[in-house]
């Protein structure tokens, strides 16, 4: 029986997204439509044998074929309206399919002279005047006191929405025509879309007079959903949260509506509290599985949601994305090029998501992969943003950044709001030392989404650079708030903290990156004692924080725990040094990436080799953002726990000579013959083994 019920549940899901498909289709929403389709074709075929025989229907007067009995009876009004219109709805469709949005929009409302003057230096300063700081959201402005009305003439909901959303993306048409080259003087905010404003106030005038006539319940969702993303892009956000919940509602299966309302949804909070409104869908939890991915909670519940829809959706490639995405965030990127690599091969000609796969072969170092994925999308389609991206990050692999840095603009130039080519352009402006560059395309990055944590990231370096460590600060804890168990976001903060000689928090913002940064893959982690191997470099760092507060003995222990990490041998200082008493420290619960927190190698142990020159550059921008490593050469091959590197050396010569001025000569001559070994600060060893010789001597002669 209940295998009847789950039969029953798949067809009732098959019909609806075809209704989706078909609908999305009818109204232009071309991306929606092309995700429902995906979204149905993953679904499994049908087991109870409705395969018909075409030959057997051809004499036969009647059609055989099924219905849809699913759909909910269409508005009469809305039936006869439509019926009505058809003639010149199809004229309308065509002419949007064409791009004539204006042509389209005069099809149903009356024709406007479109409102583009020719732009001037002075009414481009005079738009971006209104574009400031000071500008109102737009919510639907109202003149007066009086009720909005409605100014369109009575049509169908159908074709009403296509003429506005043809209206609305003439208006967006205009603004990309004089906005002009990227990052040029007209970029940044500074043009606006002017067909915003008029389609508010009549959109409100609409609902305000469907309010009136007691037929609030009977919209179809379509022209919510364009009345959200209008308050949307007035940065009227609550209000268009709302509509775009009220639009979910009506038609759960416009994935365009809740794509726009998941650029709502700024943090794990906020997503708890939209999913309290949200409807009792199957689509209420792909939306769940999608926000926790842009909000990089890749956590066992999520992987446990997403695993639950691809047993309904077995053979989705949007799904499967999802999950690479999830390993790509935790920095499992083998597995997440793995699957990459399965979509890849089921469908070689779907560019969707191939940018993030270019982003993880980046950081694996996979030039022979990266080249043939760049010379694939080329051959399919060489004018897609994903396209652009993936060759620039071919061109960034060779260190050709000015090659790099066309093509990402190229491909925001197809697509302005194209996060990744935002984010990995700034990264090559870093490259190429043009700081001021980079800065604006990390602001153009979280100007498009705010959850992105890597342009947060990047701002604070770019700033850090030009010795601006407030600025720095700032954008470092805003990485720090999206991505609490990365251990380079804490590093970033205590580095700035220390420059800004606020040395109490820069400890405890290294106190939490070293927590964070202590969760190792099972294999190698943690030692059969179940301690873990803490980051060297961190520890380090700590100590010469304590140092300069003039704590000496807190600096002693960390430099000893430093140490400790060439083995793996961790005793823990009863000196009060544990990390648990760090205010900053992460909860005891384990973070969302706790086998894979490792990042690209910087502090992993290594077994048999060194990493190479080639990989400099690669491991520099990590994938997103930068760190500040040890040369890769100065870091020797590993033996058992981390190994001798040229930090634990420099925690050695600092306790030899700690050892020495508190008259441990034992202690200081074992630690300077090991530096002796290790071939590290071998000069500084030999002068430590001179001075613990003489205080020998002296002490014997005495």
């Amino acid at each position: 029986m209940a295998s009847q019920v789950d039969e029953g549940r798949i067809k009732e899901l098959r019909f609806r997204l075809e209704d989706a498909v078909i609908k999305c289709s009818e109204r232009c929403l071309y991306q929606a439509a092309k995700w429902a389709a995906e979204m149905l074709d993953a679904l499994p075929p049908p087991s109870d044998g409705q395969d018909i025989d075409p030959d057997s229907i051809m004499d036969t007067s009647e059609s055989p074929l099924p219905t849809n009995p699913f759909l909910r009876q269409q508005d009469p009004t809305e039936a006869v309206l439509e019926a009505q219109e058809a003639h010149k709805y199809l004229l309308a469709k065509s002419y949007f399919d064409t791009r004539e949005y204006d042509r389209c929009a005069a099809v149903f409302l009356p024709p406007t002279v479109p409102p583009v003057p020719m732009t001037t230096p002075k009414s481009r300063t005079t738009a971006a005047s209104q574009k400031g700081k000071g500008k109102a959201p737009l919510s639907g402005p109202k003149p007066s006191n009086a009720p909005p009305k409605n100014p369109y003439p009575r049509l169908s909901q159908k074709s009403l929405f296509l003429a506005l959303y043809a209206k609305y993306l003439a208006g967006e048409k205009r603004k990309d025509e004089e906005t002009e080259m990227i990052l040029g003087p007209a970029d940044g905010g500074m043009t606006v879309n002017r067909e915003l404003p008029d389609l508010a106030r009549g959109l409100e005038g609409w609902f305000a007079e469907r309010r009136e006539r007691g037929l609030e319940d009977r919209g179809q969702g379509w022209l919510e959903y364009l009345y959200g993303v209008i308050l949307l892009k007035g940065k009227n956000l609550e209000e268009a949260k709302k509509w775009l919940i009220r639009s979910v509602h009506l038609y759960p299966f416009n994935w365009s509506a809740w794509q726009e309302l998941s650029d709502l949804v700024p943090s794990v909070e906020d997503l708890r509290q939209v999913a309290e409104e949200l409807p009792d869908h199957i689509m209420s939890l792909v939306f769940h599985v999608y926000c926790s991915q842009e909000l990089y909670q890749a956590t066992d519940d999520t992987h446990q949601m997403l695993t639950g829809l691809e047993n309904i959706f077995p053979n989705s490639a949007f799904l499967k994305t999802q999950r690479a995405l999830l390993y790509y965030h935790s920095k499992d990127f083998e597995e997440a090029s793995s699957i990459f690599a399965d979509i890849l091969i089921s469908s070689p000609h779907r560019l969707d998501g191939l940018d993030h796969y270019s982003n993880i072969l980046y950081v694996m170092g996979a030039r022979p992969q990266l080249a043939f994925i760049a010379q694939l999308a080329t051959a399919t389609d060489k004018f897609r943003p994903e396209t652009c991206c993936v060759v620039g990050n071919y061109y960034s692999l060779k260190s050709e950044h000015e090659k790099a840095v066309m093509y990402f603009r190229r491909a925001l130039t197809l697509d302005r709001n194209f996060l990744s080519a935002w984010t990995l352009m700034g990264h090559e402006y870093i490259e190429m030392k043009n700081t001021h560059a980079a800065i604006e395309s990390y602001r153009r990055a979280v100007d498009i989404n705010r959850k992105d944590y890597r342009a947060w990231y990047g701002l604070g370096q770019a700033y850090e650079v030009l010795d601006m460590s407030y600025y720095a600060l700032f954008y470092y804890q805003r990485a720090a708030a999206l991505r609490p168990y990365d251990p380079k976001m804490w590093q970033a903060v205590g580095t700035c903290y220390a420059k800004m000689d606020r040395i109490e928090q820069s400890i405890k913002a290294m106190k939490r990156a070293l927590v964070a940064g202590s969760y190792y893959e099972s294999s190698g982690g943690t030692d059969a004692g179940g301690r873990r191997i803490l980051d060297p470099d961190t520890l380090y760092q700590i100590a010469t924080l304590y140092e300069r507060l003039g704590d000496m003995d807190e600096a002693a222990a960390y430099m000893e725990l430093t140490l400790q990490q060439e083995t793996g041998e961790i005793d823990r200082p009863d000196n009060g040094s544990d990390l648990g008493g760090a205010s900053a420290s992460p909860s005891s619960s384990e973070p969302e990436s706790s086998d894979q927190e490792s990042d690209d190698g910087t502090s992993r142990p290594r077994t048999g080799r060194r990493r190479s020159r080639r990989s400099k550059h690669q491991r520099r921008r990590d994938d997103d953002h930068r760190r500040h490593t040890l040369d890769p050469d100065d870091e020797p091959e590993t033996v058992g726990g981390t190994g001798v590197t040229a930090t634990t050396s420099k925690a050695r010569l600092w306790l030899a000579r700690w050892a020495l001025q508190h008259d441990d000569l034992a202690r200081a001559d074992q630690l300077a013959g090991e530096l002796c070994q290790d071939g590290v600060e071998v000069e500084e060893a030999k002068a430590l083994m001179r001075d613990v010789r003489a205080r020998r001597e002296a002490g014997a002669g005495s």
